[in-house]
């Protein structure tokens, strides 16, 4: 990636070539944990390869992607670098935040000089990244780039840089490359035993075309060398399924993805353009029309599913792992918009935030407000609901009510709902405020205290807690005195759940009851419940025997209407692919608008009997997968190469919940085909998630995961798509993707 002074300046180019140069930065975990590592960037000025003073001299490096770098922070703004700032001036600190659920980098510099010119450098960088426009990125994937990656590669194999390497390290190269080849196949391409850098480029051109591709573009072609615009047209109304537009829509396509000036100027496409624009976004298994904002967010808080993070402030498991802000940051920045709070009694008047009763590290509040004052709206605009387990003293209660009224300021909504008599706001109304929801005394009360049930969470969990049976009687449920002062700022207000007669008689719309996973598929089973979501806020948390942070299945109870499903953010799994797939939509604002047969009040749903719905409409999903492209490596068995198989997740009401997967490919991840076709019958497609899964195939024991895609049923796009696969974290693993042929239809 080439980056022209002109973008860069005099001194940002200066900062690039210093950084081209390497230096010595220290790696910084804890106090304890501070090593020196070399660090330098690729003259590609995409990567950064670092390794171990050790191994400087190895051929061997670790990298880190700019693309995966989400920011910089200067200074001392991460937990480790404070913890050390009496050692490290802050000028000489900076932290690389990445995407996803990967840990900060912290790093410092010899000199502030020397951090500026890093700080500054890949800000460049990230910038240059994001300012390509389309046809730019695009033209990265043009024929020259392709061959100067796979040279690289080469490069690397030809280890006594003689511009030659054998068929054994070819086969050995190959396999880097997740591709399995004997020599026999190679011996055909050359006649000395050997392969040069241009005859291992076109080796691995033939061995890597994509004659799927080719054989549907020529399906289309009128000559059998490109898709004129009538050709295009014809190919997005068969295939796609486009309706009107189709004819301007395939101009518009051409002029973006189609790589040779001569065939734009002929409103024609190469097989090169059509690939590009198959493996776009535009060619991809979502909808883009489903990724903006594109929902109605002017209906009650009630009519929607909110984002919500479980203990939001633990790193790992909820015993003894950490607390630290950074939870925060990484949930809110994939858009969560519900996150849990629990003060406890600091020393020095300080309330902290840890899981009570464990051994987990405490943080104080008022850097968890702060962080949180610093966060709720960089992702999303619309409303953000934190959540207090309040178990503090009236003197420390008072604290934390100042906190959260000065640091928070204007974004805290302190009016009350008392004159909205039927419904809770909308989001629309509601956006950049934060809505605190907790305990709260009765308004009849003027005392600066009053007395309040601990009915809560962490009550309801002690229940279930295998420490439970420790703890003294008191703990377990008991009554707690409340500073009038924290009470007032309480938006929603936490109350005991009675039975659904009692709330519809009786509750307010402000209040909001919290289930724990088993109660609430104990009240499942009953009908109302559906109803009284329409409603009422209702919050679901994990069991409190959960104590590695694992998650329960959010489906059954989205299917109830609950809207505030709390899910533990830093556990990667299935029920993390889930929730990020529903959120994924509407602009990842955390805020998805519920079906309206989960909305309205005078038609009763069961997810148990769909077909009993009034509107019973099932559809015929049908997926043909038909290949995969570059498929990663298994981290464990980096000396293996991958029999990959594709696995169709249906997830939504219990008629829907099926799998199918195809058989596995032998030794090959990097153009797997499989040519099979799986069929589902969707009974409720509002409700339904579709996830894809890649594994790799293992006779002798459990499945290995290579990636996975996760969206709703609604999102998908029919015809010939690319599903671009995502990690176990849930970050991208570009260029790895399935290539399928999706078709939906009445049954």
């Amino acid at each position: 990636m080439a980056i022209s002074r002109s973008l860069a300046g005099e001194q940002g180019h200066q900062n690039l070539e210093a950084m081209k140069a390497g230096m010595f930065l220290r790696k910084v975990k804890s106090r304890m944990w501070k090593r020196l590592r070399h660090y330098k960037l690729q003259e590609d000025c995409k990567t950064i390869a670092y390794k171990s003073t050790k191994f400087i001299f190895s051929l061997q490096f670790f990298s880190v992607s700019i693309s995966d770098v989400e920011a910089v922070r200067e200074g001392h703004q991460s937990e480790a670098l404070l913890n050390v700032a009496d050692d490290f001036p802050a000028d000489r600190c900076f932290t690389l935040v990445f995407r996803g659920r990967r840990g900060n980098l912290d790093l410092v510099a010899d000199s502030a000089k020397e951090a500026q010119a890093w700080i500054q450098g890949i800000r460049v960088l990230m910038e240059n990244m994001e300012n390509m426009d389309e046809s730019t990125k695009l033209d990265q994937q043009t024929e020259r780039e392709r061959e100067r990656w796979i040279s690289d590669w080469f490069l690397k194999a030809d280890l006594n840089k003689d511009g030659r390497i054998n068929f054994k390290e070819a086969k050995k190269l190959l396999k880097m490359m997740n591709v399995d080849m004997n020599e026999e196949h190679m011996a055909d391409k050359s006649e000395s035993g050997t392969l040069e850098d241009q005859e291992f480029v076109e080796f691995y051109k033939m061995l890597t075309e994509r004659t799927e591709v080719l054989d549907l573009f020529q399906d289309y072609s009128s000559d059998g060398q490109s898709l004129s615009q009538c050709d295009l047209e014809e190919f997005l109304r068969e295939e796609q399924l486009e309706g009107e537009g189709s004819y301007e829509h395939a101009l518009q396509l051409i002029d973006c993805y189609e790589p040779s000036d001569t065939a734009r100027k002929n409103h024609s496409m190469s097989v090169d353009g059509f690939l590009m624009y198959l493996t776009s976004p535009e060619g991809s298994i979502f909808n883009p029309e489903r990724q903006g904002l594109f929902q109605d967010m002017s209906q009650p808080l009630a009519h929607y599913y909110i984002s919500s993070s479980h203990n939001t402030y633990l790193m790992e498991d909820q015993l003894k792992g950490p607390s630290s802000v950074e939870a925060y940051i990484q949930a809110l920045k994939r858009g969560c918009r519900c996150v849990e709070v629990d003060c406890w009694n600091g020393s020095n008047g300080e309330p902290v935030v840890y899981h009570g009763h464990t051994l987990t590290s405490k943080i104080l509040l008022k850097d968890v407000i702060t962080t949180i004052a610093n966060y709720a709206f960089k992702a999303s605009e619309y409303p953000l609901i934190v959540s207090i387990e309040n178990h503090c003293s009236i003197e420390q209660q008072e604290v934390m009510a100042r906190y959260f009224r000065d640091i928070l300021g204007d974004m805290l909504l302190t009016n009350t709902v008392e004159g909205v008599s039927s419904k809770l706001p909308s989001p629309e109304a509601l956006k950049r405020k934060i809505l605190l929801k907790g305990k709260k005394i009765g308004n009849e009360s003027e005392s600066p205290t009053g007395e309040v049930s601990d009915e809560d969470e962490a009550a309801e969990m002690n229940k279930d807690s295998p420490a439970s049976e420790s703890l003294p009687t008191d703990s377990k449920k008991s009554k707690q005195n409340l500073c009038k002062e924290l009470s007032d700022l309480m938006f929603c207000k936490s109350i005991h759940f009675h039975s659904f007669e009692h709330s519809r008689m009786s509750a307010k719309p402000n209040e909001m009851s919290s289930f724990s996973e088993s109660k609430a598929r104990k009240y499942s089973k009953e009908a109302d419940f559906v109803l009284h979501n329409t409603r009422q806020l209702t919050r679901v948390y994990p069991s409190g025997m959960r104590t590695d942070s694992s998650n329960y299945c959010p489906v059954d109870i989205w299917n109830m209407g609950c809207q505030i499903v709390a899910l533990n953010f830093q556990t990667a799994g299935v029920e993390m692919d889930l929730n990020d797939g529903l959120f994924t939509q509407n602009g990842c604002s955390g805020y998805i608008l519920k079906s309206e047969i989960l909305r309205k009040k005078e038609r009763l749903f069961y997810p148990e009997n769909p077909e009993e719905r009034e509107d019973y409409h099932p559809l015929l999903f049908s997926v043909k997968v038909i290949s995969g492209q570059q498929l990663p490596k298994v981290k464990q068995k980096d000396w293996s190469i991958v029999d990959p198989l594709v696995r169709v997740e249906i997830y939504g009401v219990p008629l829907d919940q099926v799998k199918q997967e195809t058989k596995y490919i032998d030794n090959n991840g990097f153009n797997p085909h499989w040519n099979e076709t799986l069929q589902f019958t969707i009974h409720t497609p509002e409700l339904a998630l579709v996830r894809f899964v890649v594994e790799d195939y293992d006779k002798a024991s459990r499945n290995d995961f290579i990636g996975q895609y996760t969206l709703p049923f609604t999102c998908i796009q029919p015809g010939y798509r690319h599903v671009h696969l995502l990690s176990k974290d849930g970050t991208s693993i570009h260029p790895s993707s399935i290539y399928v042929h999706i078709k939906i239809t009445e049954l």
